[in-house]
């Protein structure tokens, strides 16, 4: 069993503590261009594009770690502190990070904090859905779209160090090269899978622009939101729907527990159709820093080599913007382009 705190009493405190911090660094501050420029972001997808395009103009601090769900996530005591610490704060928006807005949105009135996708696409771009969202949050699963986010990255950031805006200009250029020639891989790569199997099953709709992006259809067991939960007769439905299409694989997410995953597994097989797990995707959060799939690059790499081998396609080599990329990581010289 669950126990919550009351939402008026954390966010009495936060408040609280908010004023306080405030009042005790007011003045406090190096003078601009004394160091690197503090910018506080609230998911990896975020802070990874911060750093690519602010170089070591920038020192990034990200809130939501891997495994983290934004949906859920709740601002703690020492979350307040690293805002008020920031020179710059930046998330995603569009109801993305639920509960922890409220905080972000009183951090407005005291320091530079943009909402960087709802400042980068239009509204008329998203995916609409239902409930309290309004629009599908997770646009970092169209690349294209996603990187519409750098140059607005890039113009906050020189304008608040004007001694790096030519470098950050330049990397966010070369940040929308990489990107683009992601996106090209990605849809080459889902269209080798057959079209009768491209079907991608996960727990929860954070792959909508996926599926409207590279042309794969996207079925969510829960809604868009993981506050949701799954029943008996969504389960059933599912289980119906890979027995009749003949399925191969589903997939798990990184930020969720797979058990809903597992019980439509053994649900399809009670009908008759054996399905696997195709792989273990990000959606809400990256991998471990350190890593390929700490990286927003290889966040898309990863999940596209889960879906693409699993559901019987075949993926591409890489292009040589991304060549750099690969041998950081590791990459295998067979996925490389010559």
């Amino acid at each position: 069993m669950r126990y919550r705190i009351p939402t008026l009493t954390i966010s009495a405190l936060l408040w609280a503590l908010i004023a306080l911090l405030a009042a005790s660094q007011a003045g406090a501050r190096d003078e601009p261009g004394a160091a690197p420029l503090e910018v506080v972001v609230t998911i990896g997808m975020l802070g990874d594009l911060v750093e690519q395009v602010g170089g070591p103009c920038v020192r990034t601090t990200t809130l939501m770690g891997p495994g983290v769900d934004p949906h859920l996530y709740r601002a703690s005591a020492r979350d307040v502190q690293r805002l008020q610490r920031a020179d710059v704060i930046l998330y995603a928006g569009y109801a993305l990070e639920g509960q922890l807005g409220d905080v972000l949105a009183r951090f407005a009135r005291l320091k530079p904090t943009l909402a960087v996708a709802e400042a980068a696409v239009a509204r008329d771009d998203l995916i609409e859905v239902g409930g309290a969202y309004g629009v599908d949050p997770h646009l970092w699963m169209d690349v294209r779209l996603w990187s519409r986010t750098v140059p607005r990255i890039a113009a906050l950031l020189g304008e608040q160090r004007p001694d790096c805006a030519a470098d950050i200009r330049a990397r966010a250029d070369a940040s929308m090269a990489q990107l683009a020639a992601l996106h090209t891989w990605v849809a080459e790569a889902i269209e080798t899978i057959p079209t009768g199997q491209r079907v991608l099953i996960t727990a929860h709709d954070a792959f909508n622009y996926l599926g409207r992006a590279y042309g794969i259809e996207v079925i969510g067991i829960q809604g868009t939101s993981t506050e949701s939960q799954a029943g008996i007769a969504d389960i059933r439905r599912m289980a119906g729907l890979i027995a009749e299409r003949q399925v191969p694989a589903v997939f798990v997410e990184t930020t969720i527990n797979p058990r809903t995953i597992q019980a439509v597994i053994e649900a399809a097989a009670d009908q008759g159709q054996a399905v696997r797990i195709g792989g273990q995707l990000y959606s809400d959060a990256m991998g471990e820093d350190g890593t390929a799939g700490g990286t927003y690059v290889g966040m898309i790499h990863e999940n596209t080599t889960h879906i693409v081998e699993a559901l019987g396609g075949r993926l591409p080599p890489l292009p040589a913007a991304l060549h750099d990329w690969a041998e950081r990581w590791g990459i295998a010289d067979d996925e490389a382009e010559s």
